[in-house]
């Protein structure tokens, strides 16, 4: 019978590490963490062979006094809390007291350091966990952490380590996080000897720029909501930016990236609307809230955490984002623009091509635009836009054909202002009147509609370029969000229709209709019982009244047989409004006439989350004139 029996502190540190360290990016994260936590302003990393061989992290931070160099590497050794309650109001990155213990238990560690106030630097070296004594160095203000041969005394962990290029991608990801959430801290990643990351000190929206592409943050919205002591800031992507994993997933917790259940459900649910299939969002969100409100704890990696009131935070998360993913309507300019280099010597701006004249900005394009600094002298202008002004052609030919064009389009913008009533739905309190502006009031901005291609597209000419609309993805995503606001209100408005549809029905529809034929008009949809095989449509929703009265009842009753009229409302109630949309929408290949597409246009720019439909698919998109003039070459 084997006795028990305490083990060594060397072996409690290696199996310690085994949970902390798990790859050189886990020795990366708790040195960076340690540097922040030092109040470093600079901060640089040094890898070689992807962190296997050497990581060293250098910052300018409070330093270290020489007495405390030996329990810096000693176990559940802190200067971050001292008691209880210390523990459940965590401010500080680290906290535990056995990161450096543990990279050292299977490493060759140098710790060099030097208080700000202190004559010269201390360093100690730990080789195997084997503390060495402490020697004067040579060392500016901060500290110094240098790991080498990671894993050198435990063959069976290092064996499991990849490739040098695998284990640099998990260091330079955790490297871009950590960078990511501290854009006031200048950082620097060399890897063998070449530099990779030179970040100076930038704003959140240059930071994340700079980090994750400029594409991102043309394509994002920013955030910042606070409410009862709880605050969210930072950048979410348009819904057609989504991607294919969630690589491009940031979520921080009090400047600490975190992975947890709560927050990704409420982000996937805010974007549940917009959102195409298995794409996932992008986003780069800085949540902070009370420290006693949330348990770092959990997790050795400090990767999880749990919420104190999770279900409050769950609401707060998903309402701040669904409110900014509501406020996009088509047609309306990037939220975040990002300044861009000047051609030629610096301070120097590219003339504009000839024949352009730059427009007045109108009070509401001016409020678009970033303030501007008072000083704002070597500051890089902001890149400005163009208009062409069309030029007289000194040709006879010329005259003949403008003569043809006014003969056999004289009357246009009349005829747009007089929008049939078959196109645009009844008028109620839930869908107001659309007034059509004129062209003295300026160009909307979808528009004019040109012309329909292929019975799909609506291509219009907007105030830069070319506008494409695909007109059934557009009108589905308006019908969707009216359909949304009538049942919210309890009043989707019914059409009873002049001749009644009638269509072969199974025993299961029948019964369904018998169930919930009164509760179902609630949906605008009116269905009786003919016969035990047949069911007839007698009324639609006004919104619907063009679409196909068979496919939506069969769609309708589908998912109150599946799911119940209880579930359908509540739960389901946006994936059946969906469906009802899809099909009451406009379908692809029916003629509209030029006052049916520019009403569809001005109902995409009054309508929520009009740049999407309701699969996430992409309802426009706009052709600039620059983007036009390269496909020819212009200007080249």
């Amino acid at each position: 019978m084997k006795r028990i029996q305490k083990l060594p502190d060397h072996l409690v540190n290696q199996i310690a590490a085994g949970e902390v360290v798990e790859r050189p990016a886990s020795a990366l994260k708790e040195m960076l963490e340690n540097s922040l936590d030092a109040a470093a302003s600079k901060i640089t990393v040094d890898l070689a062979q992807g962190g296997i061989k050497l990581i060293r992290v250098t910052d300018n931070g409070n330093g270290i006094a020489a007495d405390d160099l030996p329990l810096a590497l000693d176990r559940h050794a802190t200067s971050k809390i001292a008691s209880l309650d210390d523990l459940e109001s965590v401010s500080t990155l680290g906290f535990r007291g056995e990161g450096l213990a543990s990279v050292a238990s299977v490493s060759r560690l140098t710790l060099t350091s030097r208080p700000h106030d202190a004559e010269h630097a201390h360093q100690i070296i730990a080789i195997d966990g084997t503390l060495h004594p402490v020697e004067p160095a040579a060392h500016p203000a901060g500290t110094s952490v240098e790991v080498v041969d990671l894993y050198f005394n435990t063959p069976a962990r290092r064996k499991f380590l990849k490739s040098d290029n695998t284990e640099y991608a998990h260091c330079a990801a955790t490297f871009e996080r950590i960078a990511l959430a501290h854009p006031q801290v200048e950082f620097t990643l060399r890897h063998n000897g070449k530099v990779v990351w030179r970040l100076p000190q930038q704003t959140v929206a240059e930071r994340v720029g700079a980090l994750l592409g400029k594409d991102f943050v043309e394509a994002a919205l920013p955030l910042d909501t606070q409410a009862a002591g709880l605050g969210l800031t930072g950048f979410v992507a348009s819904p057609t930016y989504s991607k294919a994993s969630r690589d491009a997933q940031y979520f921080f917790v009090n400047g600490r990236f975190v992975r947890d259940k709560t927050a990704q459900h409420a982000l996937r649910q805010a974007y549940r609307d917009v959102l195409h299939h298995e794409r996932h969002p992008a986003y780069a969100l800085f949540f902070t809230l009370d420290p006693a409100g949330v348990d770092v704890n959990v997790h050795p990696t400090k990767i999880e955490v749990r919420f104190r009131e999770s279900q409050a935070i769950h609401q707060f998360l998903f309402h701040s984002v669904h409110r900014a993913l509501a406020g996009t309507t088509a047609g309306a300019s990037p939220a975040v623009q990002l300044q861009e280099q000047p051609v030629g010597e610096p301070g120097a701006t590219a003339a504009p091509p000839a024949g352009f004249a730059p427009p007045p900005h109108t009070p509401q394009q001016a409020s678009l635009l970033p303030a501007r600094p008072a000083a704002n002298v070597g500051r890089t202008p902001l890149p400005q836009t163009y208009r062409y002004e069309q030029q007289s052609i000194p040709l006879h030919v010329a005259r003949e054909a403008i003569g043809v064009y006014d003969k056999q389009f004289a009357g246009l913008r009349d005829e747009e202002r007089q929008v049939p009533a078959s196109f645009i739905p009844a008028v109620n309190a839930a869908n107001p009147p659309l007034a059509l502006p004129t062209a003295s009031e300026g160009i909307p901005p979808l528009g004019f509609a040109l012309a329909q291609l292929h019975g799909v597209y609506i291509l219009s000419q907007c105030e830069d370029g070319l506008i494409v609309v695909d007109m059934h993805a557009a009108h589905e995503r308006i019908v969707y969000e009216r359909l949304k606001t009538a049942l919210e209100a309890d009043a989707i408005p019914m059409q009873p229709l002049l001749l009644p549809v009638s269509f072969a029905a199974d025993r299961f529809e029948v019964a369904t209709v018998e169930e919930n034929a009164d509760d179902m008009k609630r949906l605008g949809v009116e269905l009786a019982v003919l016969s035990p095989t047949q069911i007839a449509v007698r009324g639609m929703p006004v919104w619907l009244k063009e679409g196909n009265a068979v496919e939506l009842a069969r769609a309708v009753l589908k998912d109150v047989r599946e799911h119940g009229l209880t579930q359908v409302m509540t739960e389901r109630r946006n994936e059946l409004l969906a469906t009802m949309a899809c099909h009451g929408a406009v379908r692809a290949n029916r003629q509209l006439t030029l006052p049916e597409m520019n009403a569809l246009l001005r109902d995409m720019e009054a309508t929520e989350r009009s740049g999407q439909c309701n699969h996430g698919r992409p309802t426009w998109s706009r052709l600039g004139m620059r983007d036009l003039d390269a496909l020819f070459m212009r200007g080249q």
